[in-house]
């Protein structure tokens, strides 16, 4: 009995860069790929539409602390003509306290409005809304006194 002889390593059919080429590719390997894009494609619309609701809601809670920034302003100017109109330019300007408290929230808006929070937009809307019931009470009260008895 006798060894075959060894002639090297030789390649077989199955090894051949044509038959590779040739070969399906794995499908295991095909649905791992598929599975991982759609992930990621999940993933990044999750993240644009959270993003995009938190910046709605903050665009929106902006805007109303402007408004009601805008009529506690326009507020104030009514109340400082009718106190004007009462009392005379010579008193003192019991306004001007609420006008730079109007102007100290603008700036905290304008540095802080972007970072802020809903919830602290909502209490600085708030403050503005109660602010301008006060002034609204105060016309008010004015606009009785001046009214005739009857």
């Amino acid at each position: 009995m006798a060894f075959a002889r060894y002639r090297g390593p030789r390649q077989t059919a199955a090894d051949t860069p044509a038959s590779r080429r040739t070969q399906p590719s794995d499908p295991t390997r095909l649905d791992t790929i598929l599975i991982l894009l759609l992930a990621a494609l999940v993933t990044t619309a999750l993240v644009f539409l959270v993003t995009r609701r938190f910046g709605g809601r903050h665009q929106r809670a902006m805007a109303g602390v402007l408004d009601a920034a805008d009529a506690l302003e326009a507020r104030l100017r009514a109340a400082r003509a009718e106190i004007e109109a009462v009392a005379g330019d010579d008193q003192a300007d019991p306004v001007g306290v609420a006008m730079r408290e109007m102007l100290r929230q603008r700036l905290w808006l304008q540095e802080h409005g972007r970072h802020a929070s809903v919830a602290e937009l909502r209490s600085v809307r708030d403050s503005i809304d109660a602010a301008r019931q006060r002034i609204d009470h105060q016309l008010f009260r004015i606009e009785r006194a001046r009214a005739p008895q009857a």
